[in-house]
């Protein structure tokens, strides 16, 4: 067992000697892998008698248990200092901001919602909604639209082929109108809600597409006239964009569901060849740009909400979601709304703590 001693010596001085990791290994391989000379030593036991078995056995047992001891308190000495050396020449200067991780962006539709139902809250508004899959009842017929009206029409509304149980037409709602007169069958007068949400109409261009958002709002109470309508949306466009000089046009119209009805423009300023709103639109350098419709409620739209409109009566308003993001943040086409551009919703996107409040302005970026 003499040549046992000397492998063992040598070994465990080149355990010592190693100074690596990678060292330590092929040290470890060349005595304890399937060649090394510690497993061919285990394996000659089986040619052994028994008493050279237990004579030699424990020898060679206690040389691999040595050798492994060795080898373990080796690695775990040089890998400390490996970690020494690296902690340090690494160095962390604390004083530098943290790297910024990835985060979504709340997309700038969502925004002004939360834009515009903070405003509305604090004139006393509730949020309503109702279902995207209407029925024509609802849709059309309860707005006082008939039969003839083109909204009805195939190319312009998006119908399903099957009816509702009570034999009614099925389809994408084309405006959120019939959150009005579900609020009114449902929680009766007086009524005082917005209705956010998206519509469906069968229209594609550059200025059109066939899914978008509208925002419209109802009050019903006693005694609503015209005024209370103007003042009302008033207060909102001052709010929603941050403007003591927002100035009003109410040109007369026709909507079915209001009467009488006008047009809401605003005026606005051309700056550097783009339309800021605000001032008024028959100055030098301004002009005038359609953003509302409204009017006061028909009697028969008050009837078909269940309502009597010798008792009640009410005024409406709706404008396009969209639009107003489009205007108060510079966006200038429509389509990129809905291309799922994550580039583009990282530039005009704003953050999940963006929250608007009145107190600290709807439109504040963090």
């Amino acid at each position: 067992m003499e040549k046992l001693d000397q492998q063992q010596a040598e070994t465990l001085g080149a355990i010592t000697a190693a100074t690596t990791p990678d060292a330590v290994e092929a040290i470890r391989v060349s005595a304890l892998g399937k060649q090394g000379w510690v497993s061919a030593l285990l394996k000659s036991l089986g040619g052994m008698t028994p008493d050279q078995r237990q004579s030699e056995g424990p020898k060679i047992h206690a040389a691999r248990e040595a050798v492994n001891a060795a080898l373990a308190e080796r690695k775990t000495a040089l890998e400390s200092a490996v970690l020494e050396a690296r902690l340090a020449a690494e160095t962390v200067d604390l004083s530098l901001p943290a790297p910024e991780l990835p985060r979504g962006s709340v997309h700038p539709v969502s925004q002004v919602m939360d834009e515009l139902a903070e405003i509305f809250a604090d004139m006393g508004f509730a949020v309503a909604s109702g279902p995207e899959i209407e029925d024509d009842w609802h849709n059309f017929t309860a707005l006082n639209m008939p039969e003839t009206h083109p909204a009805r029409a195939m190319h312009d509304t998006f119908y399903f082929p099957d009816k509702d149980a009570e034999g009614r037409s099925m389809l994408l709602r084309t405006h959120t109108s019939p959150v009005q007169i579900r609020s009114m069958l449902k929680e009766g007068a007086p009524l005082r809600i917005i209705a956010p949400g998206r519509v469906y109409r069968s229209d594609s261009d550059a200025t059109h597409t066939p899914m978008f958002h509208q925002i419209e709002g109802l009050v019903i109470d006693k005694g609503i006239h015209l005024g209370h309508l103007k003042w009302t949306l008033e207060t909102f466009l001052k709010a929603f964009f941050e403007r003591d000089d927002i100035t009003l046009r109410l040109r007369p119209s026709y909507f079915p569901f209001t009467e009488p009805s006008v047009e809401v423009d605003v005026g606005y300023t051309l700056i550097n060849g783009k339309r800021v709103v605000g001032g008024s639109g028959d100055a030098a350098d301004g002009g005038w740009m359609e953003v509302l419709g409204s009017g006061m409620v028909n009697r028969k739209v008050i009837e078909f909400g269940g309502l009597d409109p010798d008792e009640w009566q009410g005024f409406a308003f709706g404008t396009g979601v969209d639009r107003l993001a489009m205007l108060k943040y510079g966006l200038d086409d429509l389509r990129a709304f809905f291309d799922g551009d994550a580039r583009w919703l990282g530039h005009y996107g704003f953050g999940a703590l963006d929250v608007p409040t009145l107190s600290g302005g709807v439109g504040v970026r963090s």
